[in-house]
């Protein structure tokens, strides 16, 4: 006991010294453990000032359709690109973070109204003229008009008495630097001419699916989308290193041959010698299967080209008494028309999808707030989770592939008498918008 007081004895006043720092200088670690929520926060304010101004407020324009459309996919490519043109990022730190500026959305957008399909592109009014010159310099024949915004068409508090909604956000199965099914995969053999293939538009299904459904019926699909560089997402180096990882799938990694050499080196005293290279007359991606091949030419093909980096949500909303339980299905049967096995797919995501997993607690108010929640975030163009959307919620997309799921089809790939299309242009396109061949 003696030898306890007289340690304690010693060790007390150092202890009081570390309570005198403590009393005295507190103030200064806050400061340090805040820094960065403080910094996200001041940034995103600084954000939402800068996007409030009215030059960039968003607008709804809708594109009408002529009869005697004949464009390929390939032109809504373009049109694509041109749009990705938009880029516009900060300048620098000041700009980002004293400025507020961000790269600004574009929102690609189907809506099936009472049986009547629509195309939206939701956007900043700054960047309406560019919006127009892009779709113009492909696609001459259509009608481009502003549009109340269609989804403050329905009441605000949905879920309510009188309507009710499903919908969800969908994820991507492997890493986003596999592409989905493109355009130029979309092929039938025709019966009368094995030979020949017909190309098949992936919108027909849709727009045939929209066509059935009845007045009080609505199905939106929204793709809202920021162009990017490698500057914001290095999707170029993420998809040369899976590209790596396939072609030199049997080099073992430098941690498994270290393992190896302690476990060596620790039963037999002797360190592993190092292997011998092989010569080989034929290069790595030469001994790759014909399947592999394709997955690495689609890598590098979609890396190649400019990207955008978003999501996409699906909402089906009806009054009540039209209401069919079997509409959550049509989303998920049209994006599933872009799935490779060997490539990738998009899945309905279980976070967000308007349906409650265990445990079954507050179950009817949970479902109430995450249905109110997707209606919002789709009506404000926000990913789930904002600000701080969850790993997997944003991914990217190349041109080709965001092409490939919203592009104007002819009357031949979609005949159906359901869609609106204009007979005739009002007017031809303002002479000063540029246009290309």
């Amino acid at each position: 006991m003696l030898e306890t007081a007289l340690i304690i004895e010693k060790v007390a006043p150092y202890f009081l010294i570390f309570k005198a720092i403590i009393i005295q200088f507190w103030w200064i670690v806050p400061p340090f453990l805040l820094y960065p929520q403080l910094k996200f926060y001041f940034t995103l304010y600084m954000a939402a000032m800068w996007s409030s101004d009215k030059s960039r407020e968003i607008i709804t324009l809708e594109i009408k359709i002529p009869r005697n459309l004949t464009r390929p996919i390939k032109a809504m490519e373009n049109v694509m690109n041109s749009i990705w043109g938009s880029y516009d990022p900060p300048k620098d730190w000041r700009a980002s973070y004293f400025e507020g500026k961000v790269i600004l959305p574009v929102s690609f957008e189907i809506a099936g109204i009472d049986g009547v399909p629509h195309f939206y592109i939701r956007i900043p009014k700054s960047n309406r003229k560019l919006i127009e010159s892009a779709i113009y310099s492909q696609y001459h024949e259509v009608e481009i008009i502003e549009v109340p915004d269609y989804t403050k068409q329905v009441p605000m508090d949905i879920p309510n008495s009188e309507w009710d909604l499903w919908g969800t956000d969908f994820e991507l199965v492997k890493p986003d630097v596999y592409p989905i099914k493109t355009y130029e995969q979309f092929f039938e053999e025709r019966p009368d001419t094995p030979s020949e293939e017909k190309r098949i538009d992936p919108l027909s299904s849709l727009f045939e699916t929209i066509s059935k459904t009845s007045k009080g019926e609505q199905m939106w699909i929204q793709m809202t989308m920021w162009p990017i560089s490698t500057k914001e997402n290095d999707y170029v180096g993420r998809g040369k290193k899976e590209v790596d990882k396939l072609v030199n799938r049997n080099k073992k990694g430098e941690f498994v041959s270290l393992i190896e050499d302690f476990f060596k080196l620790l039963f037999t005293g002797k360190m592993s010698e190092p292997p011998k290279e092989e010569e080989s007359i034929l290069p790595p991606e030469m001994k790759l299967t014909p399947g592999e091949r394709d997955v690495v030419s689609a890598i590098e093909k979609k890396i190649s080209k400019p990207c955008f980096q978003g999501f996409i949500r699906y909402i089906y909303l009806a009054k009540r008494d039209v209401f069919f339980g079997g509409a959550k299905g049509f989303g998920t049967s049209f994006f599933s028309q872009f799935t490779t096995q060997n490539l990738n797919n998009l899945k309905p995501w279980g976070e967000v999808t308007t349906k409650i997993q265990s445990p079954d607690i507050f179950t009817a108010r949970r479902l109430y707030l995450r249905k109110r929640d997707i209606l919002e975030n789709y009506r404000n163009m926000a990913p789930s989770f904002d600000p701080h959307p969850k790993e997997g919620s944003i991914y990217t997309f190349s041109v080709e592939e965001l092409a490939t799921m919203y592009h104007f089809p002819g009357i031949d790939a979609v005949p159906t008498l359901a869609l609106e299309r204009v007979e005739m242009k009002k007017a031809a396109p303002p002479l000063t918008l540029p246009t290309e061949n």
